[in-house]
């Protein structure tokens, strides 16, 4: 019999500061799109509610601590690259600490941008998907052939 597909499940925190700024941060050492920008993101761990993996994300990537009810599902992207994924994309404007780069060592830089002026090497679908923040758009699917 053959194993049943698996799709791999993604959370990415959209940290917002003055309603027009967003946290990004340049990937480095990763082995995937190094050198380009995206937001704080991870893996869903497995018995981890979609809150509760962006919650944890934000801690381990940036030092900070958000309440369940200060984050909110925002979008979602059915996307295929190498492999097949569903990204879940939260927004949160409140937190608690101070940000920090907490892993130097898969990124080089963690700074606020202008979600009106992002900079030109962002991860592709990452900047489809604040695009579609912007503009409303709850679901797309990125990168099939159509």
């Amino acid at each position: 019999m053959s194993e049943k597909f698996k799709l791999v499940a993604t959370v990415h925190i959209f940290l917002i500061k003055d309603e027009d700024e967003i946290l990004l941060l340049r990937r480095f050492n990763t082995g995937y799109e190094d050198g380009n920008y995206s937001v704080i993101a991870g893996h869903i761990d497995g018995d981890e509610e979609v809150k509760t993996a962006a919650i944890r994300e934000a801690k381990e990537e940036a030092g900070i601590e958000i309440q369940p009810s200060d984050i909110e599902v925002v979008g979602v992207m059915h996307r295929k690259g190498t492999d097949e994924r569903v990204d879940f994309f939260l927004a949160a404007s409140i937190w608690s600490g101070s940000i920090v780069n907490a892993e130097p060592d898969k990124c080089d830089d963690l700074s606020w941008h202008s979600v009106l002026e992002l900079p030109v090497n962002m991860v592709p679908y990452v900047r489809r998907a604040l695009e579609n923040y912007r503009e409303g758009r709850f679901f797309e699917s990125f990168g099939w052939k159509r």
